[in-house]
């Protein structure tokens, strides 16, 4: 048990610390996650007063367009049920959110270990394995955020290492992975590719008997029915509640699917528009050629995010030789099976999204297998070399050359990190800005704010409102008359070019009032959508040196 309890402990550690380095959420997943998860323990339930996109509302305005809605008719809510114990005994804090995460996904370091044991890795390769599932290269920053790598990790392989062993006769293995699946699913909506490669591997069982093609000696099948039947039944359990209650609330399963925003897009700039249909003659009338390119460039991009993010590239060549030789081998069945799967499913539906990020969530759950195989790989490249270089001791050369791959896996997540958390720190410097600026204008907590993140704004500002809409100048201002807006967050970087003219050029129209705050990166404006409201009058509140003048009444 000493290895495997190590490999936690290293995983732990290592995720502490980078929680440490930056403890907040910091992007709109990982905010989402934690605003749903301060209403829960809050006790307001299964809510958030802001719209982070339209498409969980139907992607248009709704004909009431109020606040607070129902929340999570895109993600799914494990990421945020985890942190609401450690929020009710800490408080809403960040590190309160962060903890859960880095516990829960310390546990996919000893889960390589054992996959590459029970496969018959030599033991320094699942060691290796281990130690560079606890700090994965470039997604390791990702594993201390409070979204669902550290969940669907984990969870995933672990339901993969099963169902590898249920193809080996072990029948309980492999209804336990139906559960793992189940939950996995909870963290995240790609999990029920995880129960169709459980379903393919049960197929596969049974033709392998040759019951059915009446050839050569039956084998008897290592996966019984009632097996097959107890996985999806604990699938089942696991899941049923929680779209029971999308039934209930939504009517449908996948209430952003419906409205068509998932699927029927053309490119990622229309996932947030409210104007252009998102329905399945709209994305065919992109052209057949078009429309292919689309689906190439998402394989593509799919496969460039895992060899940078998950492979750190240099150890991808050893993960392909690795695959070749344990082609084969029952125990890694499943997960070449999940991982053709989840590249298929990247490049023809949700193409248009790999670029951005939503690959790499899913993407996470191939490295405890991947590294194992990358450095079996090495091992199997230093033998073959060795054979024709009679000086080298291939034993001893395997474990420097894997050693020395460990070390850059590990060098190489330290470097991520350090270099990722800058970033954040800037976008994070940014938003205290928005909130000091929100605060000194005199901002009521109940006023409501539109922006292109509208989860951050909530998280930084403690102010709901909705996200700012990728369309025409008069869908924005719809958007905040319907949704009583109060203040307009512009971004240089936020990709709505309708709103550029405000930010860049000064041309605010008449709803749009002075900015309180103007760094040239980011500022805010007051929004009048009531005729009593003068602050967006001319001459109204000036700025200075981005700062509101005291002098101005601002």
């Amino acid at each position: 048990m000493r290895t495997p309890v190590t490999l936690f402990l290293l995983a732990l550690v290592a995720r502490l610390v980078v929680a440490a380095g930056f403890p907040d959420p910091a992007y709109p997943d990982s905010f989402y996650y934690v605003d749903v998860a301060r209403q829960l323990a809050a006790g307001h339930g299964f809510s958030v007063d802001f719209v982070w996109i339209f498409a969980e509302v139907g992607g248009r305005i709704p004909a009431n367009p109020v606040l607070p809605i129902a929340s999570n008719a895109h993600w799914m809510p494990l990421a945020s049920l985890i942190q609401v114990p450690f929020i009710a005994v800490l408080g809403p804090t960040a590190m309160a959110s962060a903890l859960p995460f880095a516990i829960c996904g310390a546990f996919a370091a000893p889960l390589a270990w054992a996959i590459g044991r029970d496969a018959g890795a030599p033991s320094y390769v699942s060691v290796g394995a281990g130690v560079l599932t606890a700090l994965p290269a470039l997604s390791f920053v990702y594993m201390a955020q409070p979204d669902n790598f550290s969940l669907y990790q984990p969870l995933v392989a672990g339901s993969l290492f099963l169902a590898g062993r249920g193809m080996r006769g072990n029948p309980r293995a492999f209804i336990l992975a139906g559960l793992l699946a189940g939950i996995a699913t909870l963290s995240r909506n790609d999990g029920v590719l995880v129960l169709a490669v459980l379903g393919a591997t049960f197929l596969w069982d049974r033709l392998r008997t040759r019951v059915s093609l009446g050839i050569g000696p039956r084998r008897p099948a290592r996966i019984p029915l009632l097996a097959a039947l107890g996985a999806v039944a604990l699938f089942a359990c696991a899941v049923g509640p929680w779209y029971a209650r999308q039934l209930a609330v939504f009517g449908t399963l996948s209430p952003s699917a419906a409205s068509g925003k998932v699927l029927f897009i053309r490119d990622i700039g229309e996932w947030n528009s409210i104007t252009i249909p998102a329905t399945l003659d709209h994305l065919l009338g992109m052209g057949w050629g078009p429309l292919l390119m689309t689906r190439i460039g998402g394989l593509v991009a799919a496969a460039f995010i895992f060899s940078v993010l998950v492979g750190a590239l240099v150890l991808v060549p050893f993960l392909l030789v690795g695959v070749w030789h344990r082609r084969r081998d029952a125990a890694f069945g499943p997960y070449y099976g999940y991982a053709a799967l989840l590249f298929a499913f990247s490049a023809i539906v949700s193409a248009v999204h790999v670029p951005g990020g939503t690959f790499i969530h899913s993407a996470v759950a191939l490295a405890p297998h991947g590294y194992v195989l990358a450095l079996w790989g090495i091992v199997v490249a230093v033998a073959w070399v060795g054979r024709r270089r009679r000086a080298w001791d291939p034993r001893a050369a395997a474990r420097i050359f894997v050693a020395g791959a460990v070390a850059f896996g590990v060098a190489t997540a330290v470097v991520g990190a350090f270099t990722v958390h800058a970033g954040w720190a800037v976008k994070r410097d940014r938003a205290l800005a928005v909130a000091g600026a929100l605060d000194q204008a005199g901002a009521a907590a109940s006023d409501r704010v539109m922006s292109i993140d509208a989860s951050g704004t909530r998280y930084w500002t403690g102010r709901g409102g909705v996200v700012l809409v990728n369309d025409p100048l008069e869908t924005v201002e719809q958007v905040a008359r319907s949704y009583d807006i109060r203040w307009l967050v512009l971004e240089k970087a936020d990709g709505v070019p309708a709103t550029k003219g405000i930010l860049l050029d000064g041309a605010r129209p008449a709803w749009v009032g002075v900015p309180v705050l103007d760094t040239g990166e980011v500022a805010v404006y007051p929004v009048c959508t009531n005729p009593a409201d003068d602050r967006c009058a001319a001459g109204g509140a000036d700025t200075v040196d981005g700062v509101p003048d005291p002098g101005d009444g601002a």
